[in-house]
């Protein structure tokens, strides 16, 4: 079983940046992909971004690409999530997810383990 902990949340002001990290337990991360997903009280939990762990190939939506970047180091089974030039409407619970050999990697009912999630703020 794989234990995920987000951190790096908080306040930011529009067009601030934030990192988010994920740090795993119990378990490496190796041949895991890596997702962040992220989710507004009464919505549904959107895809963000996605890493593989073969090539290490990303993944982003439309809405965070240019602005987001995911990363891991596997040595310190972690992956990160740098969110630059923020917007208000980027304001959310982001959630870590790992699953195992995964293609699709914006769906959520592919992951097995999710972290608990760290809220982001972003004022205009």
């Amino acid at each position: 079983q794989v234990q995920l902990v987000e951190s790096g949340g908080g306040l930011v002001q529009a067009g601030g940046s934030l990192r988010l990290s994920c740090a795993a337990s119990k378990r490496t991360i190796n041949g895991y992909t890596m997702g962040w997903f992220r989710q507004a009280p009464g919505k549904e939990r959107e895809f963000v971004a996605g890493i593989s762990w073969t090539d290490r190939t990303t993944y982003s939506s439309d809405s965070v690409k240019g602005r987001f970047t995911i990363s891991r180091d596997n040595a310190k089974n972690t992956v990160y999530l740098q969110m630059n030039t923020l917007e208000p409407e980027d304001t959310d619970v982001y959630y870590c997810a790992a699953g195992w050999n995964i293609r699709e990697v914006a769906v959520t009912s592919r992951y097995a383990y999710w972290g608990q999630g760290t809220q982001v703020t972003v004022s205009s």
